[in-house]
C-alpha cells in the first residue's frame, strides 16, 4: 500500500510589514492582525483532491518565529479547483457504442442478445442529468435486466507502481425483458451525484469516470458497455446557442412576409365590384310582405336574414364621419 500527499505551501516574509525595514519586527503584549497575500503560480493547478491510497492538498501555513522560543505555526487547508470546460469541442460529440453477446456455452447456446448504447455528449458537471439512448435485444431463453451506472475510477501512479480503485457513484435500473423481448431507452435519465471533478492532467493521481450500460444475464457473464465521461466545472451553455439559432432560422423563414406586407393599408373593394346587380337581383326575398301588415315583426325571419345578406357595408374612410361633440383636451400620462 502506497500512501502520498501532493502539496504546495506558498512563502511569506512578514518581516516587510516593518515600517523601519529591520529584519525583527517587536511588539507589544495584546492582539495583533497582519494581512498578507501571495500569488498563485501561473500555470494550472490539480483540482484537491482525497483519495483511497493518497490526496492532493494545498495549504496555507502561518509561521511565528521568536528568539529563543519554539516556532509556532497554524495551518489551514486551501481547496483547489482546476476548472474544465465541457463546451470544448472534444467533449460535446455524441459516444456510441453497440455489442452482442451470445448466450450459454459450447453447444448450449441459447441465443445473442444485443445491446446499443447512446449518449449526446462527453462532459457534464455535478447535478445534470445525462440522458441515456439505448437499445436491447433479447434473442436468448432467459430474463434479462438492463441497467445504467456511474463509476469513479482512482489511478495512483509512484515508483514505478499503480494501484487502481473502482466504485460506483449511480445508478438506474430498467425494466426486465422477456424472451425475444426488446426495449428502448429515449432519454432515460441517471442524475450525476456531486463527485470531485476528473482530473487528467496530474502525473501521480488520475480520477477518470465512465457510464456503464450493462444487463444482468442470470447464469452467465454480463454484457456491459462503458462510454467514457468527463465531470467538468463550467456547464453546458449550448442549449441557449441553440436557440439563438432557432429564432435566427426563424426570422429568415419568415422574411418573405416583409415583402408581401405594403407600407400603406389599402382601401376595401368596392360592393359594386364583389356583388353584381344580377346576383342581387337573384336573391331577393322570395317571401313578399303582406298588405295586411303593418310593420316589420310580422314578416318571416328567414325573409329578413336574406333581404341583409347582400346590404352594402359603410364607406371606408380614414376621417371618423361622426366625431365626438366633446373632444377630451386632458393630457395623458402614463406612470412606468
Amino acid at each position: 500500500m502506497c500512501n502520498f500527499v501532493f502539496s504546495y505551501i506558498g512563502e511569506v516574509d512578514c518581516s516587510q510589514l516593518n515600517p523601519q525595514g529591520e529584519g525583527i519586527l517587536l511588539l507589544q503584549p495584546g492582539k495583533h492582525e497582519f494581512p498578507f497575500s501571495f500569488q498563485l503560480p501561473s500555470e494550472p493547478l490539480v483540482t484537491s483532491f482525497t483519495g483511497k491510497y493518497g490526496s492532493i492538498q494545498y495549504c496555507v501555513r502561518a509561521v511565528l518565529e521568536r528568539p529563543k522560543v519554539p516556532d509556532q505555526s497554524v495551518k489551514r487547508e486551501l481547496q483547489v479547483v482546476s476548472h474544465i470546460d465541457v463546451n470544448a469541442p472534444a467533449l460535446l460529440t455524441p459516444v456510441l457504442k453497440t455489442q452482442e453477446k451470445m448466450v450459454g456455452c459450447w453447444f448450449f447456446t441459447s441465443g445473442p442478445v444485443s445491446l446499443s448504447a447512446k449518449i449526446e455528449r462527453k462532459g457534464y458537471c455535478n447535478g445534470e442529468a445525462i440522458p441515456i439512448y439505448a437499445e436491447i435485444e433479447n434473442c436468448s431463453s432467459r430474463l434479462i435486466v438492463p441497467k445504467a451506472a456511474i463509476f469513479q475510477t482512482q489511478t495512483y501512479l509512484a515508483s514505478g507502481r499503480t494501484k487502481t480503485v473502482r466504485h460506483m457513484v449511480a445508478n438506474v435500473r430498467g425494466n426486465h425483458i422477456a424472451s425475444g423481448g426488446t426495449d428502448t431507452w429515449n432519454g432515460k435519465t441517471l442524475k450525476i451525484p456531486p463527485v470531485t471533478p476528473s482530473i487528467l492532467d496530474c502525473c501521480i493521481i488520475r480520477v477518470d469516470y465512465s457510464l456503464a450500460v450493462y444487463i444482468h444475464i442470470p447464469g452467465a457473464k454480463k454484457l456491459m458497455l462503458e462510454l467514457p465521461l468527463v465531470i467538468g466545472t463550467i456547464p453546458y451553455h449550448g442549449f441557449g446557442s441553440r436557440n439563438s439559432s432557432i429564432a435566427s432560422q426563424f426570422s429568415v423563414d419568415m422574411s418573405w412576409l416583409t415583402l408581401t406586407l405594403p407600407e400603406q393599408p389599402e382601401a376595401p373593394p368596392n360592393y359594386a365590384d364583389v356583388v353584381s346587380e344580377e346576383e342581387f337581383s337573384r336573391h331577393v326575398p322570395p317571401y313578399p310582405q303582406p298588405p295586411n301588415c303593418e310593420g316589420e315583426a310580422c314578416c318571416p325571419m328567414f325573409a329578413c336574414i336574406q333581404e341583409f345578406r347582400f346590404q352594402p357595408p359603410p364607406l371606408y374612410s380614414e376621417v371618423d364621419p361622426h366625431p365626438p361633440d366633446v373632444e377630451e383636451t386632458q393630457p395623458v400620462s402614463f406612470i412606468l
